[in-house]
């Protein structure tokens, strides 16, 4: 059902999913005064700090889980919901006593984003525009742009604020999708009643469309090297062409993505491969604002390089550009982000289906899109340490080392040139994976309702469950191959992730072409066993799963690529290592798990020196002795499915296990004292730091984890509203349950930054966010109570969307090896009865903070170890 009301687009959905709604306002940073940078991102904070209908702040936040501009919730609270979320778009209060907070949660956002390089990237690629186009704004928005200079300048941000909402946010930029399980009659009276208040000012929308071609300028098609804040070689060959969008039943970059992001035999990426200089590549257009828009469409290569690759970029981009030309020459010879989004852009026809289907074979238009992506037109991003020191210019808001330099001319010749096509570069083979059979298999047992074992040997078990359920030709496979020889060393650690990496590498070329057939595999190196992941139509699933059996089992590893490999984990232990928040988990881990190794040893066992004997060695050894435990769900008969775990281990032929292998690790109980820990960051151009409060409650009981559940669940508002808008103490401040190897806790964290709070700042506000909780929670009454349980009990009992949820939860039980396969209805059966009085005893003995300081421990993760 579409409707116009007051010059705003709705299109309503009756669905059997959650009930949701997203609104789409066609402004943003292009926007944005050139004096007031960042000024449409200030104000989408801004509209939600309350409304004339319901001013409290954090109203609409305690009311839901997310401010954001989309929501998900309860069919029975749908229509209130609604109304609040309208009132932001209606009438926000945007109060001048939440300027300057706001500001500082912006301000926080955006050192969030500073040592990102993706946003790195964006920002110097962005300063590339013409002098005066968008493109060259700063987006993000801080401290200077929205209070320091328009203070100096004497302008008035909250007037300003208040006429650019007036100016923009009116009903006719607006779109809105809304779905749920009510009637259509229904969700479209509610729809023109609470929406039909938008204002609408007649205003012309802002048009860009004649602000064509910003890239066409004497700096664009040069070579741009630049210090990254991760250790990585990457180098980026991007283009600017005129914009796609009126294409999109075409979707021409599509078409010349899938050719370039071809990973299989005769791809770009298998020749770089085998010459050990690149080990992942992405080509295409991510169909953001910033890739996409009315004034251009960018079309982009990425190639992450090994330190071989980053030494040979320019015959890299040769390979590049060599394919390109094939595509061109044969492709057509042999073949022929949400819905309120969509209705920005497409007709009413096209919302749900615009951004997805290819309609129209079109290759005039294919080709044209093809015949721009020539050298002339390139921009090249060479990114590596290596570059340290060696560049003099900066980005002006992220800081971004850089230099400039044109393109090699005898390059340029080449590339310009009859270039010699590569022989090894062709276009793809036919695809064995492509499943033909679609139909639903009966069954051999009787139907159950949870997974059943049905093969328990000394070598393996097999847990199964037919689908009836959701009745698709599809299923699921997983297995644990687990090892005792992978936690004996740090060294031993390295070398399974080393191991599970080159496995992955090894697979690649041959396993490609069962992904393009959406057949879809996942490897993980887990803290115990090697953990594989099987999805997709069920005909040819079996192709994909034996063919990983058979790697694993013949594994091997040239010296070449165990070097690649080597010092691209090198770089992938040490980029963990400079993020606070992964950095702050390792540690915390590593205070309550006995046995587990740190980031830093397995740094260290790295760095000291493995050879390619060694992984081998390794590999026989872990293959010696294993268990195999695995699940089936889907459309696979038992029989079938008894097979997978039968080619586990008639392939591997592996012995049992002299005894069984724990698959969590034993945890420390802390004693009954506050202890602080602080760890300094590695990263010294990142101010960016987090302090996280945890407590431990106990062993992971039914009763314990659902009443931490609920204390969880009520903190989560008040923690925002205190640390985040009250405090202002940074951008993510969040409270977590936590469930360490089947032991209960709870933490709260704050990522703030080093140049504005310091830690023992930090830690005694959260101290005094919870001692204001526990007194909240003293004066909780039963129907508030009430409420919160029902809520709870509600998102428990939401169906499974896809059969994948189902399988999730099912997994984590026998990854456990825990076997609660009804655990959500025991859980809410254990709901259900309960009184406030148990959840208040319970949840304030857990936090007090003021008196007696129990099995609690703060980690702080701060930038320069300034406070360490």
């Amino acid at each position: 059902s579409k409707i116009v009301w007051s010059g705003q687009v709705f299109l309503i959905l009756q669905d059997y999913r959650p009930s949701a709604a997203a609104l789409c306002v066609g402004v943003g940073s292009f926007s944005d005064p050139p004096d007031l940078p960042g000024l449409a991102h200030f104000l989408e904070h801004m509209v939600f700090m309350g409304s004339e209908k319901y001013p409290s702040e954090n109203g609409f936040d305690a009311f839901l889980k997310k401010t954001v501009f989309q929501f998900d919730v309860q069919r029975r609270s749908f229509k209130e919901a609604l109304d609040r979320w309208a009132q932001f778009f209606i009438c926000p209060l945007m109060i001048r006593d939440a300027i300057d907070r706001e500001v500082e949660a912006v301000d926080s956002e955006y050192q969030l984003a500073k040592p990102s390089d993706s946003h790195r990237k964006e920002m110097l690629f962005g300063s590339l525009a013409k002098p005066g186009h968008p493109m060259g704004k700063f987006c993000w928005g801080n401290a200077q742009t929205l209070k320091q200079e328009p203070k100096k300048q004497k302008i008035n941000v909250y007037k300003r604020l208040r006429a650019f909402w007036k100016q923009h946010y009116s009903a006719h930029y607006m779109t809105l999708a809304v779905q749920s399980k009510e009637k259509l009659d229904t969700l479209e009276e509610w729809v023109r009643e609470i929406f039909s208040k938008v204002p609408n000012n007649g205003v012309p929308k802002p048009d860009f469309s004649d602000l064509l071609d910003p890239f066409d300028t004497a700096g664009f098609n040069k070579l741009y090297r630049v210090v990254p804040v991760r250790k990585v070689h990457a180098l980026n060959i991007t283009w600017a062409l005129p914009p796609q969008e009126q294409h999109y039943r075409v979707k021409p970059l599509h078409y010349i993505s899938w050719l370039i992001g071809h990973e299989g035999t005769g791809s770009i990426l298998s020749v770089l491969r085998k010459r050990c200089w690149a080990l992942a590549l992405f080509g295409g257009n991510s169909e953001t604002g910033f890739d996409q828009n009315t004034t251009y469409s960018i079309f982009s290569i990425s190639i992450t390089l090994t330190d071989e690759g980053f030494q040979n970029f320019y015959q890299v981009r040769r390979h590049s550009v060599s394919q390109m030309l094939k595509a061109n020459a044969t492709f057509f010879e042999n073949y022929v982000e949400d819905v309120c989004e969509n209705m920005q852009l497409f007709p009413k026809e096209d919302f749900l289906t615009g951004d997805q289907l290819m309609f129209t074979y079109d290759p005039e238009v294919i080709s044209g899109a093809l015949s721009l992506l020539t050298p002339d037109r390139a921009n090249l991003m060479l990114l590596s340490p290596e570059h340290e020191g060696r560049c003099p210019l900066r980005e002006k808001w992220f800081g971004t080392q850089y230099s400039v330099e044109d393109i090699a001319p005898e390059w340029m010749e080449k590339w310009s040139g009859n270039l010699e096509l590569d022989s090894s570069l062709h276009l793809p083979a036919e695809n064995e994976f492509i499943a033909t059979d679609f139909s639903l298999k009966p069954s051999d047992c009787s139907d159950t309702e949870l997974p059943i074992r049905i093969v328990d040997s000394e070598k393996g078990c097999l847990w199964y469950k037919k689908d009836n359920k959701f009745k698709i030709p599809k299923a699921y496979i997983r297995f644990h191959i687990i090892s005792p020889v992978i936690q004996k060393s740090a060294r031993n650690v390295v070398l399974f992730d080393l191991l599970v990496n080159i496995l992955g590498y090894n697979l690649a070329e041959p396993a490609y072409e069962a992904e393009v057939a959406q057949l879809d595999y996942k490897l993980v190196s887990g803290e115990h066993g090697l953990v594989i992941k099987v999805k997709g139509f069920n005909h040819k699933l079996p192709l994909l799963f034996r063919l990983i059996i058979d790697h694993l089992a013949s594994f091997w590893a040239s010296p070449g690529v165990f070097s690649m490999f080597s010092e691209q984990l090198k770089k992938t232990y040490f980029n963990i290592l400079i993020k606070p928040e992964k950095l702050g988990k390792d540690v915390r881990l590593l205070i309550l798990e006995h046995s587990r190794w740190s980031m830093v040893e397995k740094y260290q066992a790295l760095t000291a020196g493995l050879t390619v004997d060694d992984l081998m060695d390794f590999s026989r050894s872990f293959k010696s002795q294993l268990f195999a435990e695995g699940l089936v769900q889907g459309n696979f008969t038992s029989m079938e499915s008894a097979q997978f775990l039968q080619y586990v281990t008639d392939k591997l032929q592996f012995s049992k296990l002299p005894a069984e292998v724990p698959v969590m690790f034993r945890v420390v109980e802390l004693p009954q004292t506050h202890h602080i820990c602080k760890v300094k960051t590695l990263n010294k151009g990142d101010a960016n730091s987090e302090v996280t409060v945890y407590y431990q409650s106990g062993p992971k009981l039914l009763r314990e984890h659902t009443l931490m559940e609920l204390l969880v669940m009520h903190m989560e508002e008040p923690c925002f509203d205190f640390l985040r808008t009250k405090e202002t103490l940074g951008y993510h401040v969040y409270p977590t349950c936590r469930n360490t190897s089947g032991v209960l806790g709870f933490s709260v964290t704050v990522e703030t930054q080093a140049t504005k709070f310091n830690s023992e700042f930090v830690e005694l506000k959260i101290e005094e966010f919870l001692a204001s909780f526990g007194e909240k929670l003293e004066a909780l009454t039963e129907e508030a109570f009430s409420t919160q349980v029902t809520a709870l009990v509600k998102l428990k009992e939401c169906e499974d969307t896809h059969l994948g949820e189902e399988v999730d939860r099912n997994w984590a039980e026998v990854l456990t090896q825990q076997y609660v396969f009804d655990r959500l209805h025991r859980e809410v059966r254990r709901r259900r009865p309960h009184s406030i009085s148990p959840c208040k005893s319970h949840s304030i003995n857990s936090i007090q903070v003021c008196a007696v300081l129990q099995h609690y421990i703060v980690l702080g993760v701060y930038h320069l170890g300034l406070f360490c």
